[in-house]
């Protein structure tokens, strides 16, 4: 009897829904329990609401209870280059101003009003960015009381619900200037009551432990110099003890996310990764980044000395850039800069099934009721089946240029363009 009211809780649970408190959802891996989530839509259609936004980003939105959070910028700070996409470079003009200031905006879930937002000038000089993003690419995450939001320049905010300021640090201005080439991509984390921060940077690369309530540090694990990546932390939870892992430009390695000191490493080094791993029994999953790029699965039982976990296996090319994996039922999606989606067999590593969908895939994809969410930039949304025979859902066109990966809560599914936030649902 008190096993079926279990049960019942969680089916209820499910549907009336969930938050998205992170970049790639409730549990970091991309995955929504959620069953009423819309698979048809238009810039128009099925649109719940449509907001237009002062600033630029590629940040994802996160959603708790009747509140969705968004940063951006306001102003166009330096360049790194990167390849000079006339979409991307019209983006980026649109967002120009004399100065640069950050955004976090609050907006009603149910109406897309803005509730409130922050702004912050940016201090001191501005590091470049590659053409297709700026110095708001982290995604802030919440822990249900506040804000933590963190910027291209080592700026690192935290607010109530409220809005009201709580604390604030600035990385670059304490440390080291933030000079990773075409600029800092790693979104903050959190893992009980800390707030973990990745600086892998050329000049001076650490991975720092915060007090999330009062900001003070509480670890701080030094990483060498000439580091390169872009990746967000991802902390497996294991009853043998958890473990933080990094896909890092030398290898993928875990970490004690007590006090950064690393458990083990595998891998060989790739110049640019910017992937979030994604784990599923006992297993991590990973592309390493840069053009058609490898990807691999470890079991993670490797022995505490810093020795290697087994490679499951390894696939020398073909993986994204820039987009994450997603897992479901024995398969791992994902999409490439070069337009093509594929379904991997997470047991072997050979894939599956392979599509050319056309386009450019920034945004990582997202799972819920069984279907994939790939989003390309142009704004087109594929829903496909999660599933070993390649069958598409549908095509959804909002018609904006769009690089950040969407959020799946209570039902909706929010996307966000260069100029506008987008609830989609079903009415």
């Amino acid at each position: 009897m008190v096993f079926r009211l279990i049960v019942v809780f969680l089916v209820a649970l499910t549907a009336r829904g969930e938050n998205w408190p992170q970049w790639r959802g409730p549990s970091g891996d991309g995955l929504s329990r959620e069953t009423k989530v819309p698979t048809r839509w238009s810039a128009i259609e099925n649109v719940l609401w449509e907001t237009p936004l002062d600033g630029l980003g590629t940040s994802t939105p996160i959603v708790w209870g009747n509140r969705v959070f968004l940063t951006s910028q306001i102003g166009d700070g330096p360049s790194a280059g990167g390849q000079d996409f006339e979409e991307a470079q019209s983006a980026k003009s649109a967002g120009a101003g004399s100065g640069v200031t950050f955004l976090v905006q609050s907006f009603g879930r149910d109406d897309g009003v803005l509730v409130w937002e922050e702004r912050f000038p940016a201090a001191g000089v501005l590091p470049g960015v590659h053409i297709k993003h700026n110095l708001a690419s982290p995604s802030c995450v919440t822990d249900g009381e506040r804000v933590y939001a963190w910027f291209g320049t080592g700026l690192v905010v935290v607010l109530d619900l409220d809005g009201e300021l709580l604390w604030k640090r600035h990385l670059g201005q304490e440390r080291s200037r933030f000079d990773v080439r075409w600029g800092h991509g790693s979104s903050p984390a959190l893992y009980d009551d800390s707030l973990l921060l990745l600086v892998d940077h050329p000049g001076d690369s650490y991975l720092l432990a915060v007090d999330k309530r009062s900001g003070k540090d509480l670890w701080r694990a030094g990483r060498g110099t000439e580091k390169r990546s872009y990746t967000t932390p991802f902390v497996i939870r294991r009853e043998d003890g958890d473990q933080l892992t990094i896909n890092t430009k030398d290898r993928l390695e875990a970490l004690d996310p007590a006090d950064g000191r690393v458990l083990w490493h595998v891998g060989e080094s790739n110049r640019v990764p910017i992937a979030m791993p994604v784990y599923h029994d006992g297993v991590l999953y990973s592309n390493r980044g840069y053009f058609s790029a490898p990807y691999l699965a470890v079991r993670v039982d490797g022995e505490d000395d810093g020795s290697e976990p087994k490679l499951k296996w390894r696939i020398a090319t073909g993986g994204p850039y820039v987009s994450s994996l997603v897992y479901h039922g024995g398969l791992l999606f994902m999409a490439t800069e070069r337009g093509i989606a594929s379904a991997i067999d997470a047991e072997t590593g050979q894939t599956v099934w392979k599509k050319r969908l056309g386009g450019v895939f920034t945004a990582s994809p997202v799972i819920a009721n069984g279907k994939v969410y790939f989003v390309e930039e142009s704004g087109k949304t594929y829903v496909v089946e999660a599933a070993r025979e390649y069958t598409l859902v549908s095509t959804n066109d909002i018609g904006q240029r769009t690089l950040a990966s969407p959020a799946i809560s209570n039902g909706i599914v929010f996307l966000r363009s260069d100029s506008h936030l987008f609830a989609v649902g079903e009415r």
